[in-house]
């Protein structure tokens, strides 16, 4: 007997406005803060469904020159009233991220509301995040404050949409 994947579930109404988002992406980014040097990475960024009232999100990025793993995070995108989202991230070096905001159009702009750490996390007390998505274009900037800075701009990248996730 052979078994066959199950067919993708609808796409809930609830996530319709954040749907753009959806599919794996791949691209390049750049990095700096004033306690790193600068640095470049390869990242693939996938947003996918299971039919509920929110979105998954995984992120990975490795070093360009090296390879080597640099971060991944993995978490849910949560739409609330009308042109507001939240995201709900854990990341590998015991951060947890309660970050809220907009959606406008194709555009999510995010700040934190709350970030957690374990005991041997470094300090990271805001995060800023704003994506915006041109046809499979995914312009992304984060901004960070940690180990006792302001915040700064840390992280943009753009990446390609490789995959699309099935939609309604």
């Amino acid at each position: 007997m052979t078994e066959t994947a199950p067919k993708p579930p609808p796409l809930h109404p609830d996530v319709v406005p954040l749907s753009f988002l959806l599919g794996t992406w791949v691209g390049h980014g750049e990095g700096d803060y004033p306690t790193v040097a600068s640095f470049h990475y390869d990242e693939q960024f996938e947003v996918s469904h299971v039919g509920k009232a929110f979105l998954t999100w995984s992120q990975r990025t490795w070093g360009t020159e090296d390879r080597r793993p640099l971060h991944a995070e993995t978490g849910y995108l949560r739409p609330g009233p009308p042109g507001h989202v939240e995201l709900v991230l854990a990341h590998p070096n015991g951060i947890v991220e309660l970050s809220e905001g907009t959606v406008s159009g194709k555009v999510l702009s995010l700040q934190s509301r709350l970030v957690g750490r374990t005991s041997t996390a470094k300090e990271v007390t805001a995060l800023t995040r704003r994506l915006e998505v041109d046809g499979d274009e995914l312009r992304y900037s984060l901004a960070m404050a940690a180990v006792g800075r302001a915040q700064a701009d840390h992280l943009r990248a753009t990446l390609q949409r490789k995959t699309e996730a099935a939609a309604p």
